[in-house]
C-alpha cells in the first residue's frame, strides 16, 4: 500500500497552524501542532520560545512520522482512515486515537493498534468506520473542561478531517 503520510501531514499542518501560546491550552507553547514538551523530548534538550517559533514543516515531519503516524500503524489502515487516526493522534495523543479507533471497531480498546485492530479496520466498511470514529472524537472533545473555549474549533476540525478522509477514500 502506498503511504498516505505526505498528504496527511500537509493536512495536519494546515489544521494545526503556526505558533500559539494560549493561556487556556494545557499544551502550552505550540508551533505547527508540536508542543514545547514534545519538541524538547524529541531534540533531547530544553528549548526556548525562539526555537519553538523557528520550527518548520521539514523539522517536525520526522517527529510526526515516528510519534504519531508510525505509532498508530497508519500505513496499515485503510486510506482516509489512516489520515483521520493520524490527525487525532496529533491532536489528542496516539493512545487516545487508538482507543477511539478500537471503540469504533468494537474491539478491545487497549490504546495500542496491533494485528487485531488492523484486521478489524481492514474488514470494516471504511465510510462507516470513519463516521463512528468521528462521533467518538466529538464525544471525547465534548467531555473536556476546555470545550467551552476550544470546542467550536475542534468540532470544525472533526468535520474537515472527515470530509478530507472521505475524499481520500475515492
Amino acid at each position: 500500500m502506498l503511504s498516505n503520510f505526505p498528504a496527511s501531514l500537509a493536512l495536519v499542518l494546515k489544521s494545526e497552524g503556526g505558533f500559539v501560546n494560549h493561556p487556556s491550552d494545557p499544551g502550552g507553547m505550540t508551533n505547527l501542532g508540536v508542543t514545547k514538551k514534545v519538541w524538547e523530548a524529541w531534540v533531547k534538550h530544553p528549548v526556548d520560545e525562539a526555537e519553538m517559533r523557528s520550527l518548520t514543516p521539514e523539522l517536525v515531519g520526522p517527529l510526526y512520522k515516528a510519534n504519531y503516524w508510525d505509532a498508530c500503524h497508519c500505513s496499515d489502515l485503510p486510506r482516509g482512515v489512516d489520515y483521520a487516526v493520524f490527525d487525532s493522534a496529533v491532536n489528542m495523543g496516539s493512545g487516545r486515537a487508538a482507543k477511539l479507533l478500537q471503540a469504533a471497531l468494537n474491539v478491545t480498546a487497549d490504546g495500542s493498534i496491533g494485528r487485531a485492530t488492523i484486521a478489524a479496520a481492514t474488514a470494516a466498511d471504511p465510510v462507516e468506520l470513519l463516521e463512528a470514529f468521528s462521533l467518538g472524537k466529538e464525544a471525547f472533545y465534548q467531555s473536556l473542561p476546555t470545550f467551552q473555549t476550544f470546542g467550536k474549533g475542534w468540532l470544525n476540525r472533526v468535520a474537515h478531517v472527515q470530509d478530507a478522509a472521505e475524499q481520500m477514500m475515492g
